[in-house]
């Protein structure tokens, strides 16, 4: 699993914390005050859940509750869902200030991985 940044923040260092805070609205500028875009696979697809339980040490359905709150109480947005990982790629080099994930053996493509301070969250769910 890769993290995945528009080219104008590849070179942003990510760590566990970083990762979780911007998946969860909490962070929601990079450090040069640009808004964060985030972008997420749909619920279903199985490379989203296994975002979740590896980067985010979570289940999908708590982070949709998660973001469904902010919707909800005008606090915040819900990331924009792409149908594939091929469009996520595309989106992302596309978009700035993007943010999102792709399988490590997915689609060779424009965007580059970002660095990744700490390694997966491993058997961590809440």
């Amino acid at each position: 699993m890769d993290i995945v940044t528009s080219p104008e923040h590849a070179d942003v260092a990510l760590d566990r914390t970083s990762i979780r805070a911007i998946f969860s609205a909490r962070l929601r500028q990079w450090p040069d005050g640009s808004p964060i875009r985030v972008f997420v696979l749909p619920d279903s697809e199985p490379v989203h859940a296994q975002f979740c339980r590896e980067q985010l040490g979570t289940f999908p359905y708590v982070l949709r509750a998660a973001w469904d709150r902010l919707v909800y109480t005008g606090t915040g947005l819900a990331p924009e869902v792409v149908s594939n990982e091929r469009e996520m790629r595309v989106r992302l080099a596309a978009t700035r200030g993007a943010i999102g994930y792709v399988s490590t053996a997915s689609i060779p493509g424009v965007v580059q991985p970002a660095v990744v301070q700490n390694p997966p969250v491993s058997g961590e769910a809440r």
